[in-house]
Protein backbone atom coordinates (compact mmCIF):
# COMPACT_ATOMS: atom_id res chain seq x y z
CA UNK A 1 0.00 0.00 0.00
CA UNK A 2 0.79 3.64 -0.94
CA UNK A 3 0.27 6.41 1.62
CA UNK A 4 0.96 10.08 1.10
CA UNK A 5 0.54 12.17 4.24
CA UNK A 6 0.40 16.02 4.60
CA UNK A 7 2.78 16.30 1.95
CA UNK A 8 3.50 19.53 0.41
CA UNK A 9 5.73 19.33 -3.04
CA UNK A 10 7.42 21.51 -5.26
CA UNK A 11 10.73 22.52 -6.39
CA UNK A 12 12.69 25.95 -6.92
CA UNK A 13 11.88 26.68 -3.29
CA UNK A 14 8.15 26.89 -4.47
CA UNK A 15 5.32 24.80 -2.76
CA UNK A 16 2.83 23.86 -6.13
CA UNK A 17 0.48 21.21 -3.83
CA UNK A 18 -0.42 21.73 0.17
CA UNK A 19 -1.42 18.90 2.64
CA UNK A 20 -1.60 16.40 0.05
CA UNK A 21 -2.82 13.10 1.61
CA UNK A 22 -4.48 9.92 0.18
CA UNK A 23 -3.89 6.14 0.10
CA UNK A 24 -3.76 3.48 -2.71
CA UNK A 25 -3.70 -0.17 -2.05
CA UNK A 26 -3.67 -2.92 -4.10
CA UNK A 27 -5.91 -3.42 -7.43
CA UNK A 28 -6.52 0.40 -7.05
CA UNK A 29 -5.91 2.76 -10.15
CA UNK A 30 -5.76 6.52 -8.84
CA UNK A 31 -6.38 8.69 -11.71
CA UNK A 32 -4.70 12.19 -11.25
CA UNK A 33 -7.17 15.19 -13.05
CA UNK A 34 -7.00 18.90 -13.40
CA UNK A 35 -5.42 21.36 -16.20
CA UNK A 36 -1.81 21.66 -17.24
CA UNK A 37 0.27 23.17 -14.84
CA UNK A 38 -1.64 22.45 -11.19
CA UNK A 39 0.80 20.19 -10.01
CA UNK A 40 -0.08 16.75 -11.50
CA UNK A 41 3.75 15.66 -12.16
CA UNK A 42 5.12 17.56 -9.54
CA UNK A 43 3.31 15.00 -7.38
CA UNK A 44 4.06 12.43 -9.12
CA UNK A 45 7.81 13.06 -9.25
CA UNK A 46 7.83 13.29 -5.38
CA UNK A 47 6.12 10.16 -5.20
CA UNK A 48 8.92 8.48 -7.21
CA UNK A 49 11.65 10.25 -5.58
CA UNK A 50 12.72 12.80 -8.25
CA UNK A 51 12.02 15.26 -5.63
CA UNK A 52 11.58 15.70 -1.82
CA UNK A 53 8.99 16.41 -0.28
CA UNK A 54 8.80 19.95 1.71
CA UNK A 55 6.52 18.65 4.33
CA UNK A 56 4.78 14.95 4.82
CA UNK A 57 5.68 11.44 4.45
CA UNK A 58 5.20 8.96 2.02
CA UNK A 59 5.07 5.34 2.94
CA UNK A 60 5.34 2.05 0.71
CA UNK A 61 3.60 -1.23 3.19
CA UNK A 62 4.32 1.21 6.12
CA UNK A 63 8.35 1.65 5.19
CA UNK A 64 9.07 5.81 4.99
CA UNK A 65 10.04 5.81 1.14
CA UNK A 66 13.19 8.32 2.54
CA UNK A 67 14.87 4.89 4.06
CA UNK A 68 14.58 3.00 0.82
CA UNK A 69 17.56 2.80 -1.77
CA UNK A 70 17.16 3.58 -5.33
CA UNK A 71 17.39 -0.64 -5.78
CA UNK A 72 15.11 -1.74 -3.66
CA UNK A 73 12.96 1.16 -4.27
CA UNK A 74 13.08 0.42 -8.28
CA UNK A 75 11.84 -3.56 -7.17
CA UNK A 76 8.47 -1.70 -5.66
CA UNK A 77 7.54 1.46 -7.72
CA UNK A 78 8.45 1.85 -11.32
CA UNK A 79 7.90 5.46 -13.16
CA UNK A 80 6.95 6.73 -16.77
CA UNK A 81 7.37 9.92 -16.90
CA UNK A 82 5.52 12.71 -19.66
CA UNK A 83 8.40 13.16 -21.19
CA UNK A 84 11.88 11.26 -22.26
CA UNK A 85 14.70 10.83 -24.77
CA UNK A 86 14.97 9.35 -27.93
CA UNK A 87 17.75 9.37 -29.06
CA UNK A 88 18.73 6.08 -27.58
CA UNK A 89 20.81 4.21 -30.15
CA UNK A 90 19.86 0.52 -29.06
CA UNK A 91 16.92 -1.65 -30.05
CA UNK A 92 13.94 -2.08 -28.92
CA UNK A 93 14.44 -5.18 -26.82
CA UNK A 94 17.42 -4.11 -24.81
CA UNK A 95 15.52 -1.04 -24.21
CA UNK A 96 12.98 -3.42 -22.56
CA UNK A 97 15.75 -5.42 -20.81
CA UNK A 98 16.91 -2.60 -18.94
CA UNK A 99 13.86 -2.89 -17.15
CA UNK A 100 15.49 -5.57 -15.38
CA UNK A 101 18.81 -3.37 -14.07
CA UNK A 102 17.62 -3.29 -10.20
CA UNK A 103 18.04 -6.94 -10.38
CA UNK A 104 20.91 -8.02 -12.01
CA UNK A 105 24.43 -7.97 -10.22
CA UNK A 106 27.59 -6.06 -10.74
CA UNK A 107 28.75 -6.43 -14.22
CA UNK A 108 26.47 -9.05 -14.73
CA UNK A 109 24.16 -9.56 -18.01
CA UNK A 110 20.93 -10.76 -18.39
CA UNK A 111 19.89 -13.99 -18.31
CA UNK A 112 17.82 -16.15 -20.33
CA UNK A 113 14.85 -15.77 -17.80
CA UNK A 114 15.46 -11.46 -17.91
CA UNK A 115 14.96 -11.96 -21.78
CA UNK A 116 11.85 -14.66 -21.53
CA UNK A 117 10.11 -11.56 -19.04
CA UNK A 118 11.10 -8.90 -21.75
CA UNK A 119 9.45 -10.65 -24.84
CA UNK A 120 6.32 -11.53 -22.76
CA UNK A 121 6.05 -7.91 -22.32
CA UNK A 122 6.35 -7.25 -25.81
CA UNK A 123 4.39 -9.37 -26.82
CA UNK A 124 1.65 -8.96 -24.67
CA UNK A 125 1.80 -5.32 -25.72
CA UNK A 126 1.79 -6.62 -29.46
CA UNK A 127 4.82 -4.90 -30.41
CA UNK A 128 6.56 -7.54 -31.36
CA UNK A 129 7.05 -6.62 -34.52
CA UNK A 130 9.30 -3.77 -33.25
CA UNK A 131 12.25 -5.97 -31.09
CA UNK A 132 14.52 -5.11 -33.87
CA UNK A 133 13.95 -1.78 -34.35
CA UNK A 134 15.90 1.47 -33.67
CA UNK A 135 14.78 2.76 -30.25
CA UNK A 136 14.97 6.38 -31.39
CA UNK A 137 13.35 5.96 -35.26
CA UNK A 138 10.25 5.32 -33.53
CA UNK A 139 7.36 7.25 -33.63
CA UNK A 140 6.25 8.66 -30.33
CA UNK A 141 3.04 6.16 -29.87
CA UNK A 142 5.73 3.36 -30.54
CA UNK A 143 8.34 4.40 -28.60
CA UNK A 144 5.69 4.90 -25.53
CA UNK A 145 4.49 1.64 -25.59
CA UNK A 146 8.38 0.24 -25.17
CA UNK A 147 8.56 2.53 -22.04
CA UNK A 148 5.64 0.62 -20.76
CA UNK A 149 6.94 -2.76 -21.82
CA UNK A 150 9.75 -1.67 -20.23
CA UNK A 151 8.76 -0.84 -16.98
CA UNK A 152 6.44 -4.03 -16.82
CA UNK A 153 9.63 -6.17 -16.55
CA UNK A 154 10.64 -4.32 -13.90
CA UNK A 155 7.89 -6.22 -12.17
CA UNK A 156 7.37 -3.78 -9.67
CA UNK A 157 3.98 -3.74 -7.59
CA UNK A 158 3.31 -0.01 -7.80
CA UNK A 159 3.38 1.60 -11.64
CA UNK A 160 3.40 5.55 -11.61
CA UNK A 161 2.43 7.12 -15.03
CA UNK A 162 2.43 10.76 -16.09
CA UNK A 163 -0.04 10.59 -19.10
CA UNK A 164 0.89 7.47 -20.05
CA UNK A 165 -2.03 7.59 -23.12
CA UNK A 166 -0.12 10.87 -25.22
CA UNK A 167 1.39 10.27 -28.44
CA UNK A 168 -0.68 7.07 -28.19
CA UNK A 169 -3.32 6.77 -31.40
CA UNK A 170 -6.95 5.05 -30.26
CA UNK A 171 -6.21 1.80 -30.80
CA UNK A 172 -2.84 1.58 -28.92
CA UNK A 173 -3.99 3.67 -25.93
CA UNK A 174 -6.72 0.39 -25.46
CA UNK A 175 -4.20 -1.97 -26.18
CA UNK A 176 -2.39 -0.24 -22.42
CA UNK A 177 -5.28 0.79 -20.85
CA UNK A 178 -6.72 -2.61 -20.79
CA UNK A 179 -3.41 -4.01 -20.09
CA UNK A 180 -3.45 -1.89 -17.11
CA UNK A 181 -6.64 -3.35 -16.57
CA UNK A 182 -5.21 -7.04 -16.44
CA UNK A 183 -2.34 -5.39 -13.62
CA UNK A 184 -5.38 -4.10 -11.23
CA UNK A 185 -6.88 -7.49 -11.31
CA UNK A 186 -3.61 -8.89 -10.47
CA UNK A 187 -3.48 -6.63 -7.27
CA UNK A 188 -0.71 -4.35 -9.09
CA UNK A 189 -1.34 -0.63 -8.06
CA UNK A 190 -1.58 1.98 -10.84
CA UNK A 191 -1.34 6.00 -10.44
CA UNK A 192 -1.85 7.74 -13.62
CA UNK A 193 -2.13 11.39 -14.48
CA UNK A 194 -4.21 11.66 -17.20
CA UNK A 195 -6.43 14.62 -19.09
CA UNK A 196 -9.24 11.95 -19.97
CA UNK A 197 -11.89 11.84 -16.82
CA UNK A 198 -13.38 8.88 -19.26
CA UNK A 199 -10.46 7.20 -18.39
CA UNK A 200 -11.05 7.46 -14.52
CA UNK A 201 -14.79 6.75 -14.96
CA UNK A 202 -13.65 3.44 -16.85
CA UNK A 203 -10.90 2.44 -14.88
CA UNK A 204 -9.78 4.02 -12.13
CA UNK A 205 -11.06 3.29 -8.49
CA UNK A 206 -9.82 6.81 -7.34
CA UNK A 207 -9.38 10.09 -8.78
CA UNK A 208 -7.32 13.10 -7.51
CA UNK A 209 -8.56 16.14 -8.39
CA UNK A 210 -6.13 18.57 -8.18
CA UNK A 211 -6.65 22.70 -8.82
CA UNK A 212 -5.50 25.98 -7.04
CA UNK A 213 -2.83 23.66 -4.87
CA UNK A 214 -5.38 21.59 -3.09
CA UNK A 215 -5.81 17.99 -4.29
CA UNK A 216 -9.50 16.32 -3.51
CA UNK A 217 -9.60 12.75 -3.84
CA UNK A 218 -12.79 10.70 -4.82
CA UNK A 219 -13.92 7.69 -4.36
CA UNK A 220 -15.29 5.47 -6.88
CA UNK A 221 -14.99 7.97 -9.82
CA UNK A 222 -17.49 6.07 -11.83
CA UNK A 223 -20.35 6.64 -9.36
CA UNK A 224 -19.02 9.84 -7.23
CA UNK A 225 -17.28 11.85 -9.73
CA UNK A 226 -19.97 14.36 -11.03
CA UNK A 227 -20.34 16.81 -13.65
CA UNK A 228 -20.34 19.62 -10.79
CA UNK A 229 -16.84 18.30 -9.74
CA UNK A 230 -15.28 18.41 -13.20
CA UNK A 231 -17.15 21.43 -14.25
CA UNK A 232 -14.80 23.51 -11.30
CA UNK A 233 -12.06 21.12 -11.81
CA UNK A 234 -11.64 22.52 -15.70
CA UNK A 235 -13.60 25.92 -15.37
CA UNK A 236 -15.68 24.72 -18.79
CA UNK A 237 -19.63 23.65 -19.42
CA UNK A 238 -20.05 20.30 -19.74
CA UNK A 239 -21.74 17.11 -19.82
CA UNK A 240 -21.72 13.44 -18.06
CA UNK A 241 -23.42 11.05 -19.96
CA UNK A 242 -24.58 7.65 -18.68
CA UNK A 243 -23.75 5.18 -21.98
CA UNK A 244 -25.86 1.59 -21.41
CA UNK A 245 -24.25 -0.60 -23.72
CA UNK A 246 -25.80 -4.33 -23.41
CA UNK A 247 -24.87 -5.01 -19.77
CA UNK A 248 -22.08 -2.70 -19.40
CA UNK A 249 -23.05 1.31 -18.29
CA UNK A 250 -20.40 3.51 -18.76
CA UNK A 251 -20.17 7.20 -18.57
CA UNK A 252 -18.20 9.86 -20.91
CA UNK A 253 -17.53 13.20 -20.04
CA UNK A 254 -18.76 15.82 -23.40
CA UNK A 255 -18.07 19.56 -23.44
CA UNK A 256 -20.60 21.75 -24.03
CA UNK A 257 -20.25 24.14 -27.26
Amino acid sequence: MLEVKGLDCGYNGKVILENVSFTAKEGDMVCLLGSNGVGKSTLIKTIVGLLIPYKGDIFINNEDTRNLIWKDRAKIISYIPQVFSSMFQYKVLDIVLMGRTSYLGLGSSPSKEDRDIAMEAIEKLKITHLKDKIYSRLSGGERQLVKIAQILVQQARIIVMDEPTNNLDFANQTIMLNHLKKCIDMSMTIIMATHFPDQAFLYGTKALLIKDGNVTEIENPNENLTETYLRDLYDIDLKVISLGLSDISRKVCLPVF
